[in-house]
């Protein structure tokens, strides 16, 4: 049986620049379903979880690289 891969593995194999603009999008994304959701027309107000948890992996994966950059700078010195 095939393994399968979870969402923080795919967006953990993306380049920075891949996830800078996979976050821009879901903010993009974000602001859409607000929208929607105060005008009464989304059906699936789950989907407004989905991209902020969505978003929240993808700082946090931001930040473990940020964080890992720093610690391998301050190693050489």
């Amino acid at each position: 049986m095939a393994k399968k891969r979870s969402k923080s593995e795919k967006l953990r194999s993306m380049s920075d620049d891949d996830l800078a603009k996979a976050l821009e999008e879901a903010y993009r994304q974000l602001f859409t379903l607000r929208l929607q959701l105060s005008t009464r027309q989304l059906s699936n107000v789950m989907e407004v979880r989905r991209v902020r948890r969505q978003i929240g992996r993808m700082k946090t994966i931001q930040q473990e690289r940020l964080l890992a950059a720093v610690l391998a700078g301050q190693g050489g010195a």
